[in-house]
């Protein structure tokens, strides 16, 4: 900031929202976990236009600003800013799902609105939103501006386009826009340049609201089910990459190390991995039978089954169903499976655990899989801390590994040291982390692309936002 606010901080944001909606205390979610910043206050605003006021009058005071959609995001920092000396901008009121065009597949959605509320909206309907794992009361415009993964693909394809207050308190609409005078494609890229990227990981505006595309809800689906022991890790990775390369695969095909595949009733010791096949009933019969049926003969899975879901029998049919209900768009309200990887409803999990993330993206074969699991193995034999393990394939080449550190919060210097290492650790690999939790901010410059392309968005980030008013530091 270019001076020291004055006293009247918070009294500017009462004039605007009203007393009721401003708080002198900061987020203060993350004790033990990362460090806590000191902040003037948090404002809740409630309409897209109180945003854009807040902004004008903070800006033109040199208040630097650090918003958050719903601030569960876990393990990289939640509700806390990335610098000290802001106010925080609690966006969870902006809640209203403004228009859906089922037909047409899409959504104008706020920042405050949870898969779980959009998932509601479009139940019986021939659309699904692209919904991801974690818990159905998290923010669908938080996770996908921070490139999170779906269960379809990454949620930054569902953005088709962005409604953005702009430091100088300038609303603009970027990418595809529904217009009543005429129907156009969903297509977020127009002519020029495409400007709904600008926006994600990327402090130059606040979100009030986004396009949402709604994909067409599958006919039929089916989750193969496979167990394999370690010593088959490399192998379990050719066979998943095979198929996946030759079109067997719909939606993210998932594996989980063991600590990982607990929360899922897997056997203890081994690897998991949920393969979804879907279409119209009789190609999903015919391709989860082809994987199956190449499963048992390979020799390599200790468990192969297609029939979970729909054998009550099955020690793994509750989850298996529940998981399968997740890839046709249903994010389970009741945060079931959520609840049992955590050990905790969602809303408790700040206070009660410690829980951090290192979100790396590694090529998709035999011997960067390998070699991911045995660094993860390094960790735990210098650390203590032993690592769950989530790959999302995001094709036949890429895989996005969820790396979970979960530990006793008086253990938390140990489990900062564990995530250094693993930072250091996989870049030396080539591994690189696609996202940043609020403490290794430094590492845009060590991961961020090449060095005139930093210089670049720094240079962007000057001439829009000149005295730094939104989200100082985050990712650059």
């Amino acid at each position: 900031m270019s001076e020291t606010p004055d006293t009247d901080t918070i009294g500017i944001a009462a004039d605007i929202v009203g007393a009721d909606r401003v708080s002198p205390e900061g987020p203060g979610a993350n004790t033990g976990l990362f460090r806590q910043r000191k902040v003037f206050g948090t404002v809740r605003p409630r309409t897209p236009d109180e945003v854009r006021r807040l902004v004008t009058a903070y800006a033109a005071r040199s208040v630097s600003l650090h918003a958050y959609s719903t601030g569960r995001n876990w393990g990289l920092g939640s509700r806390e800013p990335a610098d000290d000396d802001v106010v925080v901008l609690d966006l969870g009121s902006l809640d209203e799902i403004r228009e859906i065009d089922v037909d047409a597949g899409w959504a104008v959605v706020e920042p405050g609105v949870t898969q779980g509320q959009l998932a509601a909206r479009l139940d019986g309907t021939g659309r699904m939103l692209n919904v991801t794992v974690s818990s159905a009361h998290s923010s669908v415009i938080g996770n996908a501006l921070d490139r999170g993964v779906g269960l379809r693909h990454q949620r930054v394809e569902d953005l088709m386009g962005l409604e953005v207050v702009l430091p100088d308190g300038e609303v603009v609409r970027v990418g595809w826009w529904p217009d009543a005078q005429r129907q156009t494609p969903v297509y977020p890229h127009g002519l020029g340049p495409s400007l709904v990227q600008l926006f994600v990981q990327g402090n130059f505006g606040i979100v009030t609201g986004a396009v949402v595309r709604l994909l067409p809800r599958p006919e039929a689906l089916r989750v193969v089910r496979l167990n394999f022991q370690p010593a088959k890790l490399g192998e379990a990775t050719a066979h998943l990459r095979r198929w996946q390369a030759q079109g067997l695969v719909s939606g993210v095909l998932k594996f989980y190390n063991p600590a990982a595949a607990r929360g899922y009733g897997s056997t203890p010791g081994e690897w998991l991995a949920h393969v979804c096949v879907d279409g119209t009933p009789a190609a999903v019969a015919a391709l989860s039978g082809i994987i199956v049926d190449e499963a048992v003969r390979s020799g390599v899975f200790t468990d192969v089954s297609n029939t979970d879901a729909t054998d009550p029998a099955s020690p793994h049919h509750e989850v298996t169903a529940l998981v399968e209900r997740s890839y046709l768009g249903d994010p389970d309200v009741t945060d079931t499976v959520f609840e049992a990887k955590m050990g905790m409803p969602a809303d408790q999990l700040d206070e009660r655990i410690g829980f951090l993330f290192f979100l790396p993206l590694l090529p998709f074969t035999p011997e960067a899989v390998v070699t991911a699991d045995g660094l993860l193995e390094r960790v735990r034999r210098e650390t203590g801390i032993a690592c769950g393990a989530t790959g999302n394939v995001l094709g036949p080449d890429v895989v996005d590994l969820v790396v979970t550190l979960k530990f006793d919060r008086s253990d938390a210097e140990v489990a900062h040291r564990a995530l250094d290492l693993v930072y250091e650790s996989f870049t030396e690999a080539g591994f690189l982390p696609y996202r940043l939790d609020v403490d290794h901010r430094e590492w845009f410059d060590r991961c961020g692309g090449q060095p005139g392309e930093r210089a670049f968005t720094r240079r962007l980030k000057d001439s829009i936002d000149p005295a730094g008013t939104i989200a100082p530091g985050r990712y650059f």
